[in-house]
């Protein structure tokens, strides 16, 4: 044998796998199978997840109670009364102070070093020493203070009581049966409550240090076998907040389990007996169960989830018995609605007939929260029309507690508030009992931060609020008015501001003076007040009517001896000024002296709000006396320019803004007064980065600009545009922008224009993230100073020049899009050098790849373009358009926008450049444009239509539009209907109506609709043109008239609407009365868009025929025995009496035989001339 036969040969593989390392990292993905790799999402949805801490201080705020109803039938309502609602608040507020001061107690008996140990508490941990297992002796207790201690007599060797918790029962070391010894050291393991656990003998384990404590690690109860670890039972029982967790190894067989387990044969399932309940510890039930350690068998777990949602996994089940199709089904609503979702109501007939409409209201709001559209709809429509059988209670309780759900979604929260809002308009008066539980889930949403969450919560208080009555609103919320927890009475503060702008101000200014006026409690005051600002902020100008004793019930809060109350009347007084603005000056002449003393008194929050209502009250002022009182107010403005808070400095700006807008205010003063210390201390680098007053430090010196001119600022600030930081040269350029946009730049000296042109663009070339600020500064300078740049274009250009070469797609964008901006300054200066040469360099990058570079690219072409004319053209127009044909196949948005741009330009003033095939070429590369998402595209796509035909002749145009009517697309073949018109416009009717007729002949439905519809657009675009072409399309409007297809007859009678409005009054009244003749039997579609076009028909033949006419066919079916044939004509009688009331006068049928003794019904000629 050869030594090739020895060796064995490789075993060939039958397949080919992935390599392990692969294997093991799908092997460890398919082991976690609990990460939801969509979790984030679905948290990211929650109203919760999104909420600040403030916020979700309503799920800590207690559920609202049931109020009695003052006006319910003979004085009877269950609930809580007013007075004893009021007592409880009282009990409430004294609790809180007690309990505030044992807190101040105890802080001070802290800080003196005194500290009281109670004889029954438990010693500290760290005072215990840990090395043993034994219960600890206790050495100092004399007396024997809980059952479960042992007695002192035990360690003296007396015989002590033996028992579960004795000594005795934790001596034997349960591992190895040894007993531990009197000399060793006790030991605690961990405390624990010994109330209900077990008692557990873990020395030996102890004894062995482990990083991760697993259940493998502890120590079986009294003796039990290693191999038996040690469970903590499992609870079923659930929570208000959703199931707690459950232990899969703990859970019960199910029947098909046991069917496995056990033998089908030799076994019966016994019945379990009668009245027989399984015990069900609660103590037991609260355990958490610790998930760490050795798990088996997931199917278990996912059957115990099963189990313990009623039988339903967390899939979407797409089908539900007696619900129909839902979108989704969450855990908790498995939780909440596990009732309905078991199946059948009621069959053992056990239900009483209030949980029978329990479920049948649960059932429908299961269809409306997780639902599809359509069975949303219907129950939504369910629960509304039988809203008063359902009654309140039954509603709210169901309703209510879904609101307050924690996994609440956008999207669920809507749905259930038009529930609650639909579900109001119903029960009307009957509500009243409930207010209070609506507000306390409702006025959470005041706060949010989704605008349409803060509408929605105040339509549903505004309902509330008409559907209970003032006088309830008012017993319902006071309680709220001096909660003890700041959260509920600001919530209740906005509250009351809805109501005051849904049942009038006047209504409930009675009591707001009561409020804010109040002796019992400062905050019933500081409430009250911010109600006032509430329904400023709210209603806006409808407080003028009411300012002077809105002022006046707030006036005496600038001198209250609490510091809230007196910041929370500035800042209302600030509303209102804002709100009144800019009347109303007179109303608060009682508050302008305690204003003024008081930012001379007040210091950080307190001067800051006094300072904002008289930056509010101030631009009120007639101009001497808001000069004196901005005098007054500066310097301490002034001193807090240099204030850290930045609360402070944000209104600092607010106030001097309002300041300097001031008409009494002169430019010398803001000069030599603000000015050296605004910049001083306003223009610093860390102001750039602050975004919550980067913003306000702008808009400020823009308003100063405009009061002390724009040399004074950006002479200020122009050295700033070569500062090393980023964000301030930024800053700088945005300011300088604005300014010179506002202001113009007529007043810059020659010495400023040079620093301002070498600052720009030294920051342009210095910028590291490009961005519009930079490019629009520059963009915004250069034209500001026209043809005074003159000078610097040779270095603007090159600068420009050296860009379009950057290796940054960024930067070369940047560049084409500053040619764009400069394009008119450069030519207003004569630089056409300038111009041709970056013509010349754009033309050769139209091989850009980026396409956002791109399109910058054929913009910047286009303006060039446009300033220097087709003829001047560099590169040559013949050259540049066959270069541009193939980039219009390109689908990025930005370039086909700019390509069709420029393009259209070409067409409409160079077209004899370029010879006739190429635009033909292009015609069919705009069709593709034609289906462009974006409606710029297409309108210059349609225009550029009309603008070949204009250059080649109508006919080969016109052939490529009408074929492509044929295809299937809506949208291309609707463009193509208005690029005929257009071309029917520029080249005139007769060059597209022969064709279009000729067209119509085709039998393909979509053709004849495009016909159709073209001719509309041709009719409305060429006006009264169309006289002579009305009697060629008689025999086609005909036809589409008379036509079974409802959209044909649509389309016809917009031709008609348009024919007639553009022949009126040019002697074609015959044509529009047999056109009227064929319109008018479609009275009757019922499709909205066909009546709509039918009408929007008769209404255009009214004003070709007169309403005489109309009125004779009007007149025929008013009194038709047939309802809906009457409603159809009175419909369109009324909506000729509202057009022409006059002109129908004299066509009414005279009536005179009708008339009687009493009533004479002749109508004489010279009534009906009057």
């Amino acid at each position: 044998m050869s030594t090739d036969q020895d060796e064995p040969q490789g075993r060939l593989l039958d397949s080919f796998t992935a390599p392990k390392d692969v294997l093991e990292e799908f092997a460890e993905m398919n082991e976690a199978d609990d990460v939801d790799p969509f979790g984030e999402t679905a948290k990211a949805r929650q109203v919760s997840a999104r909420q600040n801490e403030y916020q979700l201080r309503r799920f800590d705020r207690e559920e609202g109670v049931t109020r009695s109803d003052p006006f319910a039938q003979n004085g009877e309502g269950s609930g809580e009364s007013y007075a004893e609602t009021m007592r409880l608040r009282n009990l409430e507020r004294d609790e809180q102070r007690v309990k505030q001061a044992i807190a101040d107690k105890e802080r001070q008996d802290a800080e003196e070093g005194i500290k009281k140990v109670e004889d029954d508490k438990t010693p500290p941990r760290g005072s215990v020493t840990v090395a043993g297992d034994d219960t600890p002796p206790s050495s100092t207790a004399t007396k024997r203070r809980r059952w479960d201690d042992a007695p002192a007599g035990a360690e003296n060797g007396k015989d002590a009581p033996t028992g579960d918790w004795s000594t005795s029962a934790t001596a034997t070391n349960g591992i190895n049966g040894t007993t531990a010894q009197p000399d060793e050291t006790p030991v605690v393991k961990r405390k624990r409550s010994r109330w209900d656990e077990t008692p557990v003998a873990t020395s030996a384990v102890a004894e062995t240090p482990t990083g991760r404590r697993s259940r493998w690690d502890q120590t079986p109860v009294n003796g039990a076998t290693p191999a038996t670890p040690v469970v903590p039972v499992a609870s079923t029982s659930s929570t208000p907040f959703g199931m707690m967790a459950e232990d899969p190894r703990n859970r019960y067989l199910s029947d098909a389990e046991l069917d496995v387990i056990l033998p089908s044969e030799g076994y019966v399932i016994v019945e379990p007996p009668p009245g027989y309940a399984p015990v069900r510890s609660s103590k037991l039930g609260a355990i958490p169960v610790n998930n760490t350690g050795f798990m088996m068998q997931d199917e278990a777990a996912a059957k115990a989830a099963v189990d313990a949602a009623g039988g339903y996994a967390h899939d979407v089940p797409t089908e539900i018995a007696g619900i129909g199709s839902l979108q989704f089904l969450k855990a908790e609503d498995q939780e909440y609605f596990k009732d309905v979702l078991k199946g059948a109501d009621d069959e053992d007939g056990t239900l009483t007939v209030e949980e029978l409409k329990e479920r049948k209201i649960m059932r429908l709001l299961l269809k409306i929260k997780n639902g599809t559209p359509p069975v949303r709809k219907s129950a939504l429509r369910q629960i509304t029309d039988k809203a008063r059988d359902f009654g309140a209670k039954a509603l709210f309780d169901k309703i209510l507690p879904l609101l307050m759900e924690r996994t609440l979604e956008d999207q669920e929260r809507h749905l259930l508030v038009k529930v609650i809002d639909r579900v109001l308009y119903k029960l009307d008066d009957l509500v009243r009992p409930y207010v209070h539980k609506i507000l306390v889930v409702i006025e959470p949403l005041l706060i949010d931060e989704d605008y349409y969450a803060r509408v929605e919560g105040r339509e549903i208080i505004s309902n509330l609020s008409k559907a209970a009555g003032l006088a309830h609103m008012i017993s319902t919320m006071r309680p709220d008015i001096d909660h003890i927890d700041e959260y509920v009475r600001n919530t209740t503060a906005r509250a009351f501001s809805v109501v005051a702008s849904a049942l009038g101000i006047p209504s409930l200014l009675p009591f707001l003076k009561a409020v804010s006026k109040s002796k019992k409690s400062w905050q019933a005051r500081h409430t009250g007040i911010r109600i006032i600002q509430q329904i400023a902020i709210l209603m806006g100008c409808a407080v003028l009517p009411h300012l002077r004793n809105l002022v006046d019930s707030i006036a005496h809060g600038l001198e209250d001896e609490q510091q809230k109350v007196r910041t929370m009347t500035a800042l209302a007084l600030a509303a209102l000024a804002e709100a009144a603005a800019p009347y109303g000056i007179e109303s608060f002449d009682n508050v302008l002296k305690p204003l003024w003393l008081g930012i001379r008194q007040h210091r950080g929050k307190g001067l800051a709000a006094f300072l904002k209502a008289i930056g509010f009250i101030i631009p009120l002022m007639d101009p001497e006396y808001a000069s004196y009182y901005v005098k007054e107010c500066v310097p301490i403005l002034i001193r807090e320019f240099a204030s850290a808070d930045e609360e402070m400095k944000k209104i600092v700006l607010k106030v001097v803004k309002q300041c300097a807008a001031t008409e009494g205010v002169t430019p010398a003063y803001v000069r030599e007064e603000i000015l050296p210390e605004f910049f001083k201390a306003f223009w610093v680098r860390r102001m750039a980065l602050d975004r919550r007053n980067y913003r306000s430090l702008v808009e400020t010196t823009v308003e100063l600009a405009q009061k002390a001119g724009v040399a004074e600022i950006v002479g200020r600030v122009v050295n700033d545009l070569k500062d090393e930081s980023e964000p301030f040269r930024k800053m700088v350029m945005e300011t300088v922008t604005k300014v010179i946009s506002t202001v113009g730049a007529a007043d810059v000296d020659e010495r400023l224009e040079v620093l301002l042109i070498d600052g720009i663009i030294y920051a342009f070339q210095e910028q590291t993230v490009e961005d519009n600020v930079m490019l629009d500064g520059f963009g915004t300078v250069v034209n500001a100073l026209g043809i005074r740049v003159k000078p610097y274009l040779t270095q603007i250009v090159s600068t420009i020049l050296w860009r379009l070469n950057n290796k940054s797609a960024k930067v070369r964008q940047q560049a084409a899009d500053l040619t764009t901006r400069l394009a008119i300054v450069i030519k207003q200066c004569g630089e056409d050098a300038h111009l041709s040469k970056l013509g010349v360099v754009l033309f050769e990058q139209l091989g850009e790849e980026y396409p956002d570079t791109l399109g910058s690219i054929i913009a910047a072409e286009t303006a060039i373009a446009n300033v220097v004319g087709m003829t001047q053209m560099n590169p040559p127009v013949k050259d540049l358009l066959p270069r541009m044909t193939p980039i219009l196949r390109n689908r990025h948005e930005k370039v086909q926008e700019a390509s069709i741009n420029l393009i259209g330009r070409i067409a409409d003033r160079g077209a004899e450049f370029v010879p006739a095939r190429e635009w033909m070429r292009i015609c069919f590369e705009l069709l593709d444009l034609l289906k462009a998402h974006k409606k710029g595209i297409r309108r210059a796509a349609v225009n550029s239509f009309g603008y070949i035909a204009k250059a080649i002749g109508p006919q080969d145009v016109l052939s490529v539009l009408l074929t492509n009517l044929r295809v299937q697309e809506r949208q291309s073949r609707v463009c193509s209907t208005v690029a005929i018109a257009i071309v029917s416009e520029t080249c005139g009717p007769f060059t597209t109506i022969p064709a279009i007729l000729n067209e119509y002949r085709q039998p393909d439905l979509n053709v004849r609709n495009g016909c159709l519809k073209s001719l509309s657009f041709v009719f409305e675009y060429v006006g009264e043109m169309g006289k002579d072409y009305l009697l060629s399309c008689i025999s086609l409007l005909e036809d589409a008239l008379t036509e079974r297809d409802a959209v044909h007859r649509q389309t016809a009678s917009a031709i008609v609407k348009h024919l007639a409005l553009g022949v009126a009054g040019l002697g074609h009244e015959e044509a529009l009365t047999h056109l009227l003749n064929l319109v008018w039997p479609n009275i009757f579609e019922t499709s909205p868009h066909v009546i709509g076009g039918v009408n929007g028909a008769i209404e255009a033949l009214e004003v070709g025929l007169g309403s005489g006419v109309l009125m004779s066919y009007t007149l025929q079916g008013l009194f038709h025995p047939a309802r809906k044939v009457r409603e159809t004509y009175w419909r369109l009688y009324n909506t000729t009496y509202l057009r022409s009331q006059d002109a129908m006068v004299p066509f009414y049928p005279n009536l005179g035989h009708l008339s009687e003794n009493e009533n004479d019904y002749q109508r004489h000629a010279l009534y009906s001339f009057l």
